[in-house]
């Protein structure tokens, strides 16, 4: 079994919390709670007949260099970069963001994920993705759990070096 580090960031309020608890315990709460640090929690997912053990680090708020201290980064081999869709402030900065993620961790895996996806309708989604500076990997909904194993199955498989 192969085991691996991987950081929820983005914004405040896009979800990451609620990512993380619809991952680790198929739960949604309406309550938005505030995340103080980090959170971290571990689950074991099967990627291709491989076992993959998963340490998510849910960490608070935003990426910029003086909000999140650098030792959440190390030994990363993952990052699931959240915006809102509902909320262009959330993705404004997302490839400079995205590049400021690579430069602390080279080699790191990325992904992209609009959440909130049930809160928009198919055409206000195809109007984001002409929007969006870079295209997200896959649009989720951690209240409905739409996409939400399947965004960290296509971490796992880009991590394990299985992507298509």
């Amino acid at each position: 079994m192969i085991s691996t580090k991987v950081i929820l960031t983005g914004s405040f309020g896009v979800g990451k919390t609620s990512l993380f608890n619809q991952f680790l315990f198929n739960k949604f709460s309406e309550r938005y709670l505030t995340t103080i640090g980090v959170n971290v929690k571990k689950k074991i997912i099967k990627v291709e007949e491989e076992e993959l053990s998963i340490l998510l680090w849910d960490i608070a708020g935003e990426i910029s260099q003086d909000k999140v201290p650098n030792s959440y980064f190390l030994g990363a081999s993952g990052i699931i970069y959240v915006f809102d869709v509902t909320r262009p402030l959330t993705y404004k900065n997302l490839t400079s963001d995205i590049d400021y993620l690579k430069s602390k961790i080279p080699g790191v895996k990325v992904k992209v994920v609009g959440n909130k996806k049930d809160l928009i309708t198919p055409q206000q989604l195809l109007e984001l993705e002409e929007e969006l500076s870079q295209p997200a990997d896959i649009y989720s909904s951690a209240k409905t759990g739409e996409n939400v194993e399947a965004l960290f199955e296509i971490l796992g498989r880009a991590i394990l070096g299985k992507e298509a």
